[in-house]
């Protein structure tokens, strides 16, 4: 259903089904369509309340009918991420798309959230499906074991999959360790057994701040 047109747009083969995606992210279409606006970053009233307390929201459109869909955004590069009744979690501006088969929700990050500069909630994309997941530049897909933890700069991460545990480590980072001390002064520590996606440039963070 998902599939790459070059690295920086999506191509959805629709028959009789639906996609949801980024709003304003379509290029082109043909066939046959019908266009939905719908409210991002989590579904129901839970999702709903989560949304207006933190911000972690995005504007989506829900695309159905016969033909194939164009999606792109800002050049982004686009990644595709098949899921097989696991769970993704993404930053919501990193969410490209989503088939019929996915569900969206949020999961509360804490202080990690606010030190990456995307609030203190990410979005989750769970079930049997495809994403299709945007960074800027060529994204790195990291695989973590039990015998290798992996350490990763909030502002370069872009979401993670699998039996993973997130912690925040405060007081060092990438630059201090190399002597510059400035920048962020937060670590993201994955331990467990998964994949974390990050980009080879790192958004503007208030990490350094906190």
């Amino acid at each position: 259903m998902f599939r790459l047109q070059g690295s920086k747009t999506l191509a959805v083969d629709l028959t009789g089904d639906a996609v949801k995606a980024k709003n304003g992210s379509m290029v082109a279409y043909d066939g046959r369509m019908t266009f939905k606006k719908m409210t991002g970053g989590g579904e129901g009233l839970r999702g709903m309340v989560t949304r207006r307390l933190t911000g972690e929201q995005m504007a989506v459109m829900e695309v159905s009918g016969q033909g194939t869909c164009y999606f792109a955004d800002r050049a982004s590069e686009i990644n595709l991420v098949a899921l097989h009744g696991d769970k993704l979690y993404v930053e919501a501006s990193n969410l490209l798309a989503t088939d019929s088969g996915l569900r969206t929700g949020t999961t509360f990050t804490g202080l990690r959230g606010g030190a990456s500069g995307n609030g203190l909630f990410t979005t989750t994309v769970e079930g049997t499906g495809q994403a299709a997941i945007m960074s800027e530049g060529e994204a790195v897909v990291l695989r973590v074991t039990p015998q290798y933890p992996l350490m990763v700069d909030p502002g370069a991460y872009i979401a993670h999959q699998g039996s993973l545990r997130q912690q925040l480590q405060s007081g060092v980072n990438f630059r201090t360790l190399m002597g510059e001390g400035s920048g962020e002064a937060f670590q993201m520590r994955f331990e467990g057994d998964g994949l974390v996606y990050v980009q080879p440039s790192e958004r503007n963070t208030i990490g350094g701040n906190v």
